[in-house]
């Protein structure tokens, strides 16, 4: 399973193209997609008309959505972000936290273009998509 982070899903709703935004396009029904409800709820807090909101709404329902918001993951979510700022790094999104704990829990990988996913990366083993690897 793959998660598909929010950062990626902006992008590719708003039609930008990239090596992220490429590589989801090619995937999408090749492989097992998927978001959290933070994800979910990223996404839809940013869009601005009703119509679009319907239109963004449909298109998310499009990949597996897993609640996020459950005690266990809050609690290692802190823990990975405690472990993280003893070593001088902070974590800028508290979901960016939730995300990358539950991919790390869960054994899924993360597309995403955000910098604060390289920490969990080096130091807690989050798998990462590689782009340049196109299926």
């Amino acid at each position: 399973m793959t998660i598909v982070d929010t950062s990626v899903l902006v992008a590719y709703l708003n039609g930008r193209i990239d090596s992220r935004t490429d590589w989801l396009h090619l995937n999408l029904g090749l492989r097992r997609l998927g978001i959290t409800t933070l994800i979910l709820s990223e996404v839809l807090q940013g869009v601005r008309t009703d119509k679009l909101f319907r239109e963004t709404l449909r298109e998310l329902e499009r990949f597996a959505v897993f609640e996020t918001a459950g005690r266990d993951l809050a609690v290692a979510s802190a823990q990975n972000y405690r472990a993280l700022r003893s070593k001088g790094i902070t974590i800028r999104s508290l979901i960016d936290c939730f995300t990358a704990t539950f991919c790390i829990e869960q054994g899924f990988e993360l597309l995403h273009n955000d910098r604060d996913f390289d920490a969990f990366e080096q130091y807690f083993g989050l798998v990462v998509v590689d782009p340049s690897l196109r299926i």
